[in-house]
């Protein structure tokens, strides 16, 4: 798996994904933050997929926001993929916020801070902002364009199934772009979408 996600993956960081799909196997699927059903496909559906958003950066990142990360995806094996970067986990639920922390303990990982509260009303400046399932596009892109530095980009998680008919209009100031993630490294095609601004936002608060 991690071999076809564009990632020079290490043996110690192989172990570390492999020791996160165990947690999300057990603690995971015993919080109801996964499915029972999805136990079967962890790598390709959950670990793999939160992988290749780093197939939508135009740069590495010195820090990612995760929006809405639930059980800590995609920004737990960013974190592990991408040592250098500091990845924040942003979740709303605070046991959730309970159950990433824990995970991140158990893994060891230093470069992950878990954030409780509402994308709404944060504040900072991030290189790169995520969001696998948290909000819709629509919703999505206006806030990310507040929270990016001026060379970042956001990273939407869309369909595995087609590619969209039509891409949203981007805030003003941002460029919009569609991302395909071949089949093959997947286990299915899927469809990232990408937001660069043109300028620097006025809006975007102190960098965190």
């Amino acid at each position: 798996m991690t071999e076809r996600v564009g990632s020079d993956i290490t043996p110690e960081q192989r172990s570390l994904l492999g020791r996160f799909g165990v947690w999300l196997a057990s603690e995971g699927v015993e919080s109801g933050g996964i499915g029972p059903d999805e136990t079967g496909r962890l790598t390709d559906r959950h670990i793999a997929d939160a992988l290749v958003f780093a197939a939508a950066w135009t740069r590495t990142p010195a820090n990612v926001l995760d929006v809405g990360s639930g059980m800590g995806l995609p920004g737990i094996p960013l974190a592990i993929a991408h040592p250098a970067t500091h990845v924040t986990l942003l979740d709303r639920s605070r046991e959730r916020c309970r159950l990433m922390r824990r995970a991140i303990r158990i893994l060891e990982l230093p470069n992950l801070t878990v954030v409780e509260g509402e994308v709404e009303v944060l504040d900072g400046v991030w290189d790169s902002v995520v969001f696998r399932a948290s909000l819709p596009p629509s919703r999505a892109l206006p806030v990310a364009a507040r929270l990016l530095s001026p060379e970042g980009c956001a990273v939407v998680a869309l369909s595995r199934s087609a590619p969209p008919e039509t891409l949203p209009s981007p805030p003003a100031g941002t460029i919009v772009e569609l991302v395909e993630v071949a089949d093959g490294v997947l286990d299915s095609p899927a469809w990232l979408l990408r937001m660069t601004l043109t300028y620097p936002s006025p809006t975007n608060g102190s960098p965190t």
